[in-house]
């Protein structure tokens, strides 16, 4: 296992953050660690890099014995926070060569990093010149610097655009294909595209650990579309296996449709045939919400 949490509680006074809680993870997953805002989230990543000790209980990363060994195993863990703690005064690769001599990483890495990320263009600039989406890629190029077996990722696409939430949700599904990653979210459709499982904690306590296709098993099937201007509402009645539809707002429309086939494509052809532009596709796991709501109300 690359993971496994063993009856960990933290106690902060006499605020129980985490209450007996156990997970595993195996090598090659992406998973979802979803909570309301006080769940523990950050608490658990926290013990999982390392940085703070649990009260109870035993954590291992890829093997390593966290408690017992915190140096060595945090040479295989690769850790993004969430507020993303960096020297802004510092240029992009003068910031990872410091990385690099913190992990003794050969410096001939750093340039791979920076390709591997799309950093290339902005490695000359400084970091308090980039975007917000750019210094998370500089955040991920140090967790990624040291090769670890296993990512930690709390809130990594916070306060990013739709654009630069796109790019950072892909960058992180690839690092997925070689690595274990565990992110925190509250971004249901984050869950949805890049993860293998989800977990959801409330008040210390694990709810929920369940397979994402285990959620996704529905013959229903939601779509949020925005078209580039108003239609009728006789023209969204024609696309076929339309269960029911909302219009949320003048241009958008909340499209929910009986079968499991992907309609996407159906939605892109009936604009294109009535003239219309695409300015924002999203499908919407309704399981997945129905349960975040029903275990953390």
């Amino acid at each position: 296992m690359s993971i496994e949490v063993s009856s960990i509680s933290k106690v902060y006074g006499t605020q129980k953050a985490l209450n007996t809680v156990s997970f595993s993870v195996e090598k090659g997953q992406i998973i979802g660690f979803l909570g309301p805002n006080g769940a523990g989230k950050s608490t658990m990543m926290k013990i999982l890099t390392g940085f703070i000790k649990p009260t109870e209980g035993t954590v291992f990363v890829n093997g390593i014995n966290v408690l017992t060994n915190p140096i060595e195993a945090q040479q295989n863990v690769g850790y993004l926070p969430e507020h993303n703690p960096m020297y802004k005064d510092m240029y992009v690769k003068e910031y990872l060569q410091f990385n690099a001599r913190i992990y003794r990483v050969d410096k001939l890495k750093i340039n791979n990093v920076i390709d591997r990320v799309g950093l290339t263009q902005e490695a000359h600039k400084k970091i308090h010149q980039l975007s917000k989406g750019y210094q998370q890629r500089v955040g991920l190029a140090a967790a990624i610097l040291h090769n670890p077996k296993v990512l930690i990722l709390d809130e990594p696409t916070t306060g990013l655009d739709p654009n630069q939430l796109i790019e950072i949700r892909a960058l992180i599904k690839e690092l997925g294909s070689d690595k274990t990653v565990l992110f925190s979210t509250h971004i249901m459709q984050e869950v949805e595209a890049v993860c293998d499982r989800v977990i959801i904690i409330k008040k210390g306590k694990l709810l929920v650990d369940k397979p994402i296709k285990d959620l996704q098993k529905s013959n229903q099937q939601i779509i949020e579309v925005t078209f580039d201007y108003k239609i009728e509402e006789q023209f969204i009645k024609r696309l076929p296996n339309l269960a029911s539809y909302k219009n949320n707002y003048d241009t958008t429309w909340m499209l929910t449709f009986s079968t499991s086939d992907d309609m996407r494509a159906t939605v892109f052809d009936f604009a294109q045939e009535n003239g219309l532009k695409i300015l924002g596709l999203n499908t919407k796991n309704q399981a997945l919400e129905d349960l975040f709501r029903e275990v953390t109300n």
